[in-house]
């Protein structure tokens, strides 16, 4: 266990610089928005199609921002679980999931998407 975790550590720079270079990239449905997110899951670029303003619909534009916005961070939580998978072997892993206790230490909401946590609480008012 010592010298996965003296490896892990070894490759910490390494990890990091593969996390940096992480991005998501999603469309809406109908292709008329396209949102990239870095590494955080922070917006870095958004084009939005002109002929979204032929027929103006602000809700729409809004929930098709935020539709791939959504997708954009999954990826990149995905892009992330998976580099963070390949540091630990299965065992410790497995460890490390024995050691929750009545999840204390969860840590499913790191993969959770700030959307998510907001919906969550404007539905509870």
């Amino acid at each position: 266990m010592l010298e996965e975790l003296q490896k892990v550590t070894e490759n910490i720079p390494k990890t990091h610089q593969r996390m940096l270079a992480i991005t998501g990239v999603a469309w809406s449905p109908d292709r008329m928005v396209k949102v990239v997110v870095g590494p955080r899951g922070q917006l870095v670029d958004l084009e939005i199609d002109p002929r979204v303003f032929r027929k103006p619909d602000a809700p729409g534009l809004q929930a098709a921002i935020l539709a791939a916005s959504a997708e954009a961070v999954a990826q990149v939580s995905a892009q992330i679980q998976e580099i963070m998978a390949e540091q630990f072997s299965p065992e410790f892993t497995e460890l490390r999931n024995q050691l929750q206790f009545d999840g204390a230490g969860d840590m499913d909401y790191l993969y959770r998407a700030d959307a998510e946590v907001y919906a969550e609480r404007k539905d509870e008012r």
